[in-house]
């Protein structure tokens, strides 16, 4: 396997058995990532409606919500050429395990909001960097490292906001706890295919 430097934010880095059922799978991976886009862009259009007095947040997370759709629309476009049918797909524990670990209660809420996005955002920034450095389709492996700077871009911008809005004395023992979850969630591959498994 082809490894990348470790990324910031996370504990540890993607199992070789998470990259080679994604490799033996990407049909299943590429529809997967269609719903991960659709996602990641309602969480940006989620936060907008939360907190709509926060300037810096607006402006960033609209940038964010279009981009995300952009790429729904790119990866949709890839499942049109390949014939991959758009369908559900059960999806793992991971986001809806971080979700959860999310506090209801402000300050905290935001908190735990922009740090999980960040998390997420991470992760995917390493798992399509391994996918652009190991799919054995040449085009598709430069679709996949064409995506890899926005998801670095997305995952920056989440953790400056939290610099921006959230107690800083709070930011770093929150992100290790949060972090380490999204470790744990993803040390026992999902039996399913999926770009957070």
């Amino acid at each position: 396997m082809k490894t990348l430097t470790k990324i910031k934010l996370l504990c540890e880095p993607t199992s070789e058995a998470w990259l080679q059922q994604a490799l033996h799978n990407l049909d299943t991976i590429l529809l997967d990532h269609s719903h991960c886009e659709r996602k990641a862009a309602g969480v940006a259009v989620n936060l907008l409606f939360r907190y709509p007095s926060h300037t810096d947040l607006i402006y960033q997370l609209t940038a964010i919500a279009k981009e995300e759709l952009e790429h729904f629309e790119q990866v949709n476009q890839w499942l049109q050429k390949k014939g991959i049918p758009l369908a559900p797909l059960q999806p793992s524990p991971y986001g809806a395990t971080l979700k959860g670990a999310i506090r209801r209660h402000e300050p905290h809420r935001l908190l735990d909001s922009l740090l999980v996005s960040a998390l997420i955002e991470a992760r995917s920034h390493e798992r399509l960097g391994l996918l652009a450095e190991n799919c054995p389709d040449d085009e598709l492996a430069k679709f996949y490292r064409g995506l890899m700077a926005s998801e670095a871009r997305h995952y920056g911008i989440y953790w400056v906001l939290a610099q921006k809005y959230c107690d800083q004395e709070q930011i770093e023992p929150r992100l290790q706890e949060l972090a380490q979850l999204e470790s744990d969630i993803l040390s026992n591959l999902y039996p399913e295919p999926r770009i957070h498994s």
